[in-house]
């Protein structure tokens, strides 16, 4: 088996940071009122700062296919040009299209070689999926090198137009929230960009690679109902209807390809759960995290910091805070392509130094699946 290194990170997030005041200002105003849940959203996740690919009329500025296209672009240096690369594989919860897959649309978009591709389906964890099929490929000898990436476009999603029609229809709309709180939830929580990695069989000449030492993944559905989804309905029993049984007018009324996600479900279980599967890792691995140096969490909620230090402590895998790195309130919640953006921005950070540990936690509340990873700077 080959050694794996990423060996260069880039990011590509679109236009300027849009502060909390603004954010409606590019959403827009559901029924034309401000929303009553974004305040206690907000207060909850503490992001500060989010990009969106929108102008402020509700207008694309950039497709999912072109925010991965300019952060792939960054990965070109002296040493790799795109028209070396061997594999392209991305995630997204997002794609532009249902049909072809996303990896497809981008690879339109950048316009270089022909390779192999794949398209990870899902939402926080389709990026993670993308690394290990990509680093699975490099360790196996199929390819040299590849490229993973992560991405989301979820702003044109989120903006009010999508849940005019449903709104209306509303008996009374002083005794309804203006919008469900499962839907509107989200809108508060999201954000756009794309971050690229290039993973290759030998490290940088020169410099920093992170060497990836092992990806593991779990997914909890079996036990757990699904908790954020999109294209249906999901009844009280667990059962789902998908859009493709409904008429045309009932999916505008019950604006069913919206984005919505089960808060309650998310909280009894997001963090149990991460806890149960790294434990299992670490017997499994036989690794000790108190050597770690760095752990960058996919946290879609600051909310959620205080929660999972103290499952970590009760479980005896205590990481301190110090050791916490992230990002969250700087640039959003960009689904799959966080933990890049994460990556991305320490590894350029001239703070790290070889022979440190750096762990990968990326949970998906989608279907409660998760992520860990090891890596190693060299």
């Amino acid at each position: 088996m080959n050694k794996v290194y990423i060996t260069k990170l880039s990011k590509f997030l679109p236009n300027e940071p849009v502060s909390n005041s603004k954010m409606e200002d590019y959403l827009g105003f559901v029924n034309n009122r401000p929303s009553r849940t974004k305040g206690i959203i907000l207060r909850n996740n503490k992001i500060q700062t989010r990009y969106y690919a929108l102008d402020k009329e509700g207008n694309t500025t950039h497709s999912n296919a072109q925010l991965c296209a300019e952060a792939i672009k960054g990965l070109e240096n002296e040493n790799f040009s795109l028209h070396e690369m061997q594999l392209l594989s991305g995630g997204t919860t997002s794609p532009d299209l249902i049909l072809p897959s996303h990896t497809t649309v981008v690879q339109n978009e950048l316009g270089v070689n022909a390779v192999e591709i794949i398209s990870p389906a899902g939402s926080c964890n389709a990026g993670m999926q993308a690394l290990k099929y990509s680093f699975l490929s490099v360790l196996s000898g199929n390819t040299d090198n590849a490229i993973s990436f992560g991405s989301e476009k979820l702003s044109s999603w989120m903006h009010a137009k999508n849940f005019e029609q449903e709104s209306h229809s509303w008996k009374d709309l002083e005794e309804k929230p203006i919008l469900a709180f499962e839907k509107d939830f989200l809108r508060w929580m999201l954000s756009d960009g794309a971050g690229a990695a290039l993973l290759q069989n030998k490290p940088n000449s020169s410099g920093i690679s992170l060497q990836i030492e092992w990806i593991e993944f779990r997914s909890y559905s079996n036990e757990i109902n699904i908790c954020m989804y999109a294209g249906g309905e999901r009844f009280d029993d667990g059962s789902i209807k998908p859009w493709r049984d409904y008429n045309t007018s009932e999916l505008m009324e019950k604006s069913l390809f919206s984005l919505r996600q089960d808060a309650a479900l998310l909280s009894k279980h997001i963090v149990k759960k991460g806890g149960e599967f790294l434990s299992d890792v670490v017997a499994k691995r036989q690794f000790d995290l108190s050597e770690i140096d760095y752990f960058l969490p996919h946290i879609s909620s600051e909310y959620f910091r205080e929660y999972m230090l103290e499952d970590l402590k009760a479980r005896n895998m205590d990481i301190p805070p110090e050791k916490w790195f992230t990002n969250l309130i700087r640039v959003g919640n960009v689904g799959a392509a966080s933990i890049y953006l994460m990556m991305e921005e320490l590894f350029n950070s001239d703070q790290l130094k070889k022979g440190e540990k750096i762990l990968l936690m990326v949970p998906e509340s989608a279907s409660f699946s998760y992520a860990f990873a090891l890596l190693t700077v060299v």
